[in-house]
């Protein structure tokens, strides 16, 4: 089992989001960050069809594979870092996919709230 030392937005250590195929700025499962990450792929989604058909009408094409940067190409159901500001944008328009609490940085409470993160909480 992949482990890490950092936080998630619930002050427990972060879990992995998708490490099959590896998500995240590093390619390792974990959603976290550094400077030079200017995504901010901080939130670990289950992505739906509205956010994928929002994120792509937006210039961001999530299901088409790219595999010169490890991206497989998302389909409904798929757990995948996101940029924060990404979701935050989908979220104003109603369209932002779930989120997995355990797997999002800490750093995402920078940006937003922890209740509006948990209304979008998805159990597996």
């Amino acid at each position: 089992m992949l482990k890490n030392k950092e936080l998630n937005i619930l002050g427990t250590d972060l879990e992995v989001c998708c490490d099959n195929p590896a998500t995240g700025y590093f390619r390792d499962g974990f959603c976290r960050t550094i400077q030079e990450d200017s995504g901010t792929h901080i939130l670990c989604a289950v992505v739906t069809q509205e956010f994928l058909d929002y994120t792509k009408a937006r210039g961001n094409d999530l299901t088409t594979p790219i595999p010169q940067w490890s991206f497989p190409g998302l389909k409904v159901g798929s757990k995948w870092c996101l940029c924060i500001s990404r979701w935050l944008e989908a979220e104003r328009a109603g369209k932002a996919p779930f989120v997995i609490l355990e797997a999002t940085h800490k750093k995402a409470l920078e940006y937003t709230t922890l209740e509006v993160l948990q209304k979008y909480e998805v159990v597996l």
